[in-house]
């Protein structure tokens, strides 16, 4: 798997974007998943477009919490169901829900009502010039028509593909480059992210039914759950709109309900802040800010995580407003998935022996598409190192112990994804908005108080106030380390014939159901490669197919990887697919059935076998009788764990089926 590195940093960004999905941003997206467009395109009607600015779209009161406002909206105007969508052009997990969109269409006509509102991440470059040219759009009358196009075409966004798209669709071009030349819409798409920022839509995409939150790509049956009680409400309460009293009723009594309205599912992972005080020791890690501070916020933190940059003007707006009161300790948890990110952290540790962690720091956040060991060691010598004490750091086993004891601690403490703090002990997960730094310092500041009282200030205060505190996160009853979904359930998933890594006698098999143009699948690769080293031969990984339907060129590479599986060589042509996930068609196949040696005829003959074509639908079916229904889903000796999880969300389970 070893080529997988070529896409993990594409895949990577999209995580956490989801995690907290997670998720997780790039400005890539593989076609096969933007292209979902053009099934949209019959959903769509121009319902609104046009109307004037803060105009209600469609009957009924709007809401003051949710407004619809003059956004783009399709669905009939009398819907008993509004979801708000809040989703960003540049973003691969918003192309992967329009199927979901499609199907609820489908399933509900005009009952669902679907509005449109924008909040473009400040690491996708293209996303807000794209936001504007959809308004720009939405004001001749076509705004879902730019949609799919911006969508069948996520990497290619740049000012003249906008143009390209408007003449595509018919707009009058003088009138749309005028709106984007004079920022015309610039305001109206803040307006959006303001509201996003508000109602906590931090990532994307993002969706309230009826006021009810629904957080990332969900699939088809999540939506359904709501939208089925929803309609229930509403034919209870004599039919037609009655949006605003469902939002208020909805958003104000369940504003913090787990994804996908669950009310009573105990959340899979530490919450934003579990109130709870954490002893999180500073140890040696590099500290900014006063030596002095009553206040100590604990950073576990990734240089290749889009996330942790997004956080750093925060932070120091912080240390800025509170001179003397705070102070901040760096801690690494470079996470397996970002190729580039425990190397920096060496490298940032290697600077901090000479006195020079912050500058490089800064320098790596500012260069987080730039972590090749060429470009950490020019950035050593841009910050002044000296170059022969850095590059000897660089291998020092010392350092990447230091790595090793953080990533431990921060497991120990749930601190599972980038970025985490802990103030004065409590938990802040997440990039999260600077109101939410500066109650946590002031809440801080107020329990430090009795010790600074007693002339305790510093390391002293800070190891006085955590001294009794929780020493570690207790996951919820069934939830493997807090990562994957919370499901007791023990499933009988049978190995069969599936193409089998490690010994076939293994006491733990993996099984995994994947698919070769899913970018999650890829991500979960280097997790598996950590777990087949750390575990050797007591570990065993099993592939089953499950192509997704919106992954064109999915069914066929799964009949290629089978095709070689008949002449010994599945993995290797794993291996190469996840490698050139967007380049899958049948001549790239065949290329690659050569690369690795096949019998070309053979191969040939094989690839649209119906053995094989059954073999993958018998996978297909496994999948759905055991609940994989998304990709990547894997299972633990029957244990279920769901998508692109790190390797601590399997190493309980594993070490538990080893003791057995």
């Amino acid at each position: 798997m070893k080529k997988e590195s070529a896409i993990i940093g594409f895949v990577a960004t999209a995580v956490i974007c989801f995690v907290l999905g997670y998720v997780l941003g790039t400005s890539n997206v593989d076609k096969g998943a933007a292209g979902h467009g053009e099934k949209n395109t019959v959903a769509h009607n121009a319902e609104g477009n046009g109307a004037p600015a803060g105009a209600p779209q469609g009957g009924g009161a709007d809401s003051d919490l949710l407004p619809i406002g003059d956004s783009p909206s399709m669905g009939g105007a009398n819907a008993a169901v509004t979801i708000i969508e809040f989703s960003e052009f540049q973003c691969p997990f918003c192309s992967r829900v329009l199927p979901t969109t499609a199907e609820i269409k489908k399933a509900y006509g005009d009952d669902v009502r679907v509005v449109f509102k924008h909040n473009p991440l400040s690491f996708h470059k293209d996303a807000p010039l794209a936001s504007e040219a959809a308004m720009a759009a939405h004001e001749q009358g076509k705004f879902w028509e730019m949609h799919d196009l911006l969508f069948a075409n996520q990497r290619e966004l740049g000012r003249e593909n906008l143009d390209k798209y408007a003449q595509q669709i018919g707009l009058d071009m003088q009138k749309f480059k005028a709106a984007l030349d004079s920022g015309k819409f610039k305001a109206r798409v803040q307006q959006d992210v303001d509201l996003a920022n508000k109602v906590g839509a931090r990532g994307t995409p993002n969706f309230f039914v009826n006021g009810i939150k629904v957080v990332g790509a969900k699939p088809f049956d999540e939506f359904k759950t709501i939208i089925d009680k929803e309609l229930a409400a509403a034919r209870q309460a004599g039919g037609g709109s009655a949006y605003a009293a469902r939002v208020k009723a909805n958003f104000e009594a369940a504003p913090a309900a787990p994804a996908g309205g669950d009310k009573g599912k105990a959340p899979s992972r530490p919450p934003a802040n579990d109130d709870a005080v954490y002893k999180v020791p500073v140890g040696s890690s590099p500290i900014k800010g006063s030596p002095d501070g009553i206040v100590t916020i604990v950073e576990f933190s990734d240089f290749q995580c889009p996330f942790c940059g997004r956080v750093n003007p925060t932070i120091k707006q912080i240390l800025d407003e509170n001179p003397g009161k705070v102070r901040v300790a760096f801690r690494q948890l470079p996470l397996p998935f970002h190729k580039d990110a425990e190397p920096a952290a060496i490298a940032s540790l290697a600077a901090h022996q000479q006195g020079k962690f912050w500058e490089m720091h800064d320098i790596l956040f500012q260069n987080q598409r730039a972590l090749s060991a060429d470009d950490l060691k020019k950035y050593a010598q841009q910050i002044g190192l000296n170059m022969q004490k850095f590059e000897a750091a660089l291998s020092d086993p010392a350092l990447k112990k230091q790595v090793e004891e953080d990533k431990a601690l921060a497991g120990k403490v749930g601190a599972r994804g980038t970025p985490h703090f802990f103030v004065n002990g409590k938990r802040l997960s997440g990039a999260q908005p600077y109101e939410q730094f500066k109650a946590a310092v002031e809440d801080g500041i107020k329990r430090a108080a009795p010790f600074a009282a007693r002339g305790l200030k510093g390391d002293a205060l800070y190891n006085a106030l955590i001294a009794t505190g929780v020493e570690e996160f207790k996951a919820p009853a069934g939830d493997a380390g807090g990562a994957p979904a919370v499901d007791n359930t023990i499933y009988e998933v049978p190995v069969g014939s599936s193409p089998i890594k490690g010994n076939a006698k293994a006491p733990v098999k993996i099984v995994l159901f994947s698919d070769f143009q899913c970018p999650f699948c890829s991500r979960v690769g280097p997790t598996l490669v950590e777990l087949e080293k750390k575990y050797g031969d007591k570990v065993a990984i099993v592939f089953k197919h499950q192509p997704l339907p919106f992954h064109k060129d999915a069914p066929l590479a799964a009949q290629a990887s089978m095709a070689a599986h008949q002449q010994g060589k599945f993995w290797e042509m794993h291996d190469v697919m996840f490698a050139n996930q967007r380049a899958l068609t049948p001549e790239d196949l065949e290329k690659y059935a050569q690369q690795i040696g096949l019998n070309m005829e053979r191969f040939k003959q094989d690839l649209n076998s119906e053995k094989i074509k059954a073999a993958i639908e018998e996978d297909k079916a496994l999948g759905a009788k055991v609940g994989a229904r998304g990709t990547p889903t894997l299972f633990v000796n029957g244990h279920k764990i769901v998508g692109a999880q790190p390797a601590s969300a399997f190493e309980p389970l594993i070490d538990a089926e080893l003791k057995k």
